[in-house]
């Protein structure tokens, strides 16, 4: 398999799916007025986290994380419009709180691979 699609479509579903599940619990909860940014202050040091964990020990190119980037934001939109707009006819969805996170999402592994490049020891001369 594509590993740029299993890093996508892997990562990228599950970090939703999470946020997703955290979400419908938090719904019944006195923090749903505010879930949203709860979400995104739990989840995204998770997701630094995880990215960081993931891609470390790989040496890719700073495009592979950008199509990652991209895979990931259009997955979050996505989904959230499939399974939060469309089948819970929120009054308002995409509030500050959906936009940051959706900025967030693409720039954790942009930044990731940009990390990694300059921080990566450099190879030793033959």
């Amino acid at each position: 398999m594509n590993p740029l699609l299993g890093d996508a479509a892997g990562l990228g579903l599950a970090f939703w799916l999470i946020g997703y599940i955290l979400g419908i619990v938090l719904f019944l909860t006195p923090f749903a007025p505010v879930m949203g940014w709860v979400l995104f202050v739990c989840l995204t040091p998770v997701m630094v986290f995880v990215t960081f964990r993931w891609f470390s020990r790989r040496s890719l190119p700073l495009s592979y994380f950008v199509q990652l980037a991209v895979a990931w934001t259009a997955i979050a939109v996505v989904l959230d419009d499939l399974f939060i707009v469309l089948l819970f006819h929120p009054a308002a969805y995409y509030q500050p709180d959906v936009l940051v996170s959706y900025a967030v999402t693409f720039l954790v592994p942009v930044c990731t691979g940009w990390y990694l490049q300059e921080h990566r020891p450099a190879s030793p001369l033959p």
